[in-house]
């Protein structure tokens, strides 16, 4: 089975525009600057509410396709970023530093972005681009 979650042409900065939350919105915005600044790639959404950077080929158990290797989505209970956390390996030392956050199973949420250290974010950023890479 594949990934139903696919690239899409929508225009990713009419999207950040279009949430709902000023908060939200502005962290959005942020966080995109922040991933191109990064990865040296242009935004795409993925699906209608997910901004990625970047792809690969994934293989799991049940399913297959393309997926990127970094993104994002200002959702209303948390700004969701992906790619960085991987709940099947062991926990990188510097989620420790970040800040207030939950993790999912390949999910880190933020409730505001003002209450991690951005510097470490990057990093986080920084250090699974550069793993997706090698």
């Amino acid at each position: 089975m594949a990934i139903k979650t696919q690239p899409t042409d929508a225009d990713v900065t009419a999207f950040l525009d279009a949430v709902p939350d000023a908060r939200r919105r502005s962290e959005g915005h942020a966080v995109r600057e922040l991933m191109e600044r990064v990865t040296g790639e242009k935004p795409v959404m993925w699906g209608p509410s997910m901004v990625g950077f970047g792809s690969y080929a994934y293989q799991g158990k049940a399913s297959s396709g393309e997926w990127f290797v970094v993104g994002f989505s200002p959702r209303k209970a948390a700004l969701t970023i992906y790619g960085v956390y991987d709940d099947y390996g062991p926990v990188d030392p510097l989620f420790e530093q970040l800040g207030t956050h939950t993790t999912g199973k390949g999910c880190l949420y933020l409730k505001r972005l003002d209450a991690v250290d951005t510097v470490v974010l990057e990093t986080l950023v920084r250090q699974a681009w550069e793993r997706a890479k090698r």
